[in-house]
């Protein structure tokens, strides 16, 4: 398809997720005007899914230095400090400032925010709003101040194609979207500003708790406009979604209030693991577990939260109350939860790498911003502490929007150097190129993948546990899908063949692209870890057990 249609904006911002809409009120509340794109309703969003709450140190017996500490401790080696000490200082005043503007954070009696402890955290720091379903209230609070303020246009069910550069800059964004006859049309929108807050790409693998819309647009499109990404080998895998239905996220926080996990024979196994048993990092808790369910032939292992019959002698009312989201959805499924364990497993949760950014959000390429999951602004360094997604949305988003508006055209990136926090270690390695796969003679006869073979290939092979054998599988499978792909999205060839077991899938437009951007950092994240023979956070190798902290560092990664 070519473009039918050209517009223009000074800044535009894609993603309507909590980094989205604070980029979107930081450009407005400077007085300039702002579109805010998104590629379905306003309110669907990584965001809006999110449970657990927002870790702020702003409670009397707490102090951003504290929360700084637990935050590099989670990290593993891998966060930059400058980084790590504007998100827990800033983060609190922006906590604040969106509960003095209105968002319905969950409170006392007197008034008083409520805050409850989680994993890996020294205090309990994290508050939240409507129990369980705090990245909700959050979405639909702060959108609503979006909505109504005139300097910010909204344009939805609007998909990133691609990213527009001229002279090696920002010259605006390809927009897939819809004629006034229902029919798929392209409009370039022209901007000098883009800030990308697409989130993360949960939907690479088949079991999530993202939704539907995380499948890397922002992230896989900076990636093709030759733009540095890094840290893509380590995905934060949730110790416990549901094993069943729509692998729902159960909250970080049950274990918090005190639910522990039971194999298959009933026997707790965290306590002899980790100190912290079930408050282990998450990376820790999902390791074990997908190991016990490994010997368990794949069955699933169980959350119990009967220890908190102790304090709550009527379990059942207070998990309506805490965990009013979880309590009605295993329920629907036929699961008492406060009489029986239920069935939990790992699943794909957060993104800490992506678009390389410094600590105002500026990326390698002029004109380009990025926040939130597909940012990779070294907070999360290689295993994100609990509850810091959306503290670094509202930090980081904000700071884009302000830097979009300060800098000058030409305006060129200040990138912290990649830095050791265990050794103090400095360096600004230049990016490793990849080379963009390139279409073989079997390529052109084959068909595209569709997203089951997608999910199956990263689950098995770039998955909670990984070797050299499986990476290298993945990366040759991976490589030739992509040029199939790229190939089929520049092509004006409609009859591109399909999978034939999921054809549908294929030929629909924004599906197939959607597929393109998951292929894309599946490729280059299986190459990322491919190249880090240690065990890190979120990525671990059977065959490289032991983390080897006198040489942690990141790399960067351009494809080319």
């Amino acid at each position: 398809m070519n473009p039918q249609h050209t517009n223009s904006a000074d800044i535009v911002v894609i993603g309507a997720g909590v980094a989205g809409l604070s980029a979107a009120l930081a450009v407005a509340g400077t007085g300039h005007d702002v579109v805010l794109v998104t590629k379905t309703e306003l309110v669907e969003s990584n965001t809006y899914h999110a449970q657990g709450g927002i870790a702020a140190a702003i409670f009397p017996d707490d102090d951003p230095k504290l929360h700084a500490q637990d935050t590099m401790a989670a990290g593993h080696g891998l966060c930059e400090p400058k980084a790590v000490e504007i998100l827990t200082r800033e983060g609190a005043d922006r906590v604040r400032e969106f509960a003095k503007a209105g968002v319905r954070f969950d409170r006392d009696a007197e008034g008083h925010m409520l805050r409850g402890l989680e994993a890996a955290h020294s205090r309990a720091r994290v508050v939240h709003a409507g129990g369980d379903a705090t990245g909700k209230i959050l979405e639909l609070d702060v959108s609503a101040m979006v909505r109504s303020n005139p300097r910010i246009h909204v344009m939805e069910h609007a998909f990133l194609k691609d990213l527009v550069l001229r002279d090696g800059a920002i010259s605006g964004v390809r927009l897939l979207g819809n004629d006034s006859n229902g029919d798929p049309t392209t409009t370039d929108l022209a901007a000098s500003r883009v800030i990308l807050a697409t989130g993360g790409a949960g939907r690479l693998y088949p079991y999530t708790t993202n939704p539907q819309v995380a499948t890397a647009d922002g992230l896989a499109a900076a990636l093709r406009a030759g733009a540095q990404t890094a840290d893509l080998e380590f995905y934060q895998f949730h110790p416990t979604a549901l094993a069943v239905g729509e692998h729902f996220l159960v909250s970080e926080a049950v274990r918090g209030e005190g639910a522990v996990l039971l194999d298959e024979h009933g026997d707790r196994y965290m306590t002899a693991v980790d100190p912290r048993a079930e408050l282990a990092p998450r990376d820790v808790v999902a390791r074990e577990n997908f190991r016990v369910m490994q010997r368990q032939q794949g069955r699933p292992v169980m959350l119990d939260v009967s220890p908190m019959r102790k304090e709550n002698p009527d379990l059942a009312a207070f998990l309506k109350h805490r965990f009013p989201t979880i309590d009605a959805y295993t329920r629907s499924l036929g699961f008492d939860w406060s009489r029986e364990p239920i069935p939990v497993a790992p699943a794909a949760h957060y993104y800490m790498g992506g678009i390389r950014t410094d600590l105002n959000g500026r990326a390698s390429i002029p004109g380009l911003y990025a926040a939130g999951e597909c940012a990779r602004t070294g907070v999360m360094g290689s295993n994100r502490l609990a509850s810091n997604s959306l503290l670094e949305g509202l930090v980081f988003g904000r700071r884009a929007g302000l830097a979009a508006v300060s800098d000058p055209d030409g305006n060129v990136w200040d990138p912290v150097p990649f830095s050791n926090s265990t050794t103090g270690q400095l360096t600004d390695n230049n990016p490793i190129p990849l080379e963009t796969p390139r279409m073989s003679e079997p390529a052109r006869t084959a068909s595209l993948w569709n997203r089951d073979r997608i999910e199956q290939t990263m689950w098995q092979d770039v998955g909670v546990l990984r070797d050299d054998q499986g990476l290298r599988d993945a990366i040759g499978r991976l490589g030739n899908a992509l040029a199939v792909a790229n190939n089929a999205a520049n092509t004006a060839d409609a009859a591109v063949a399909t999978d034939e077991d999921n054809a549908a899938d294929t030929t629909d437009t924004v599906t197939r692209l959607e597929n393109r951007n998951m292929l894309t950092i599946g490729y280059v994240a299986a190459n990322a870890a491919l190249a880090r023979t240690e065990s890190r956070g979120a990525h671990a190798r059977t065959d490289y057990p032991d983390a080897h902290d006198e040489w942690a560092m990141s790399t960067a990664y351009v494809l080319r």
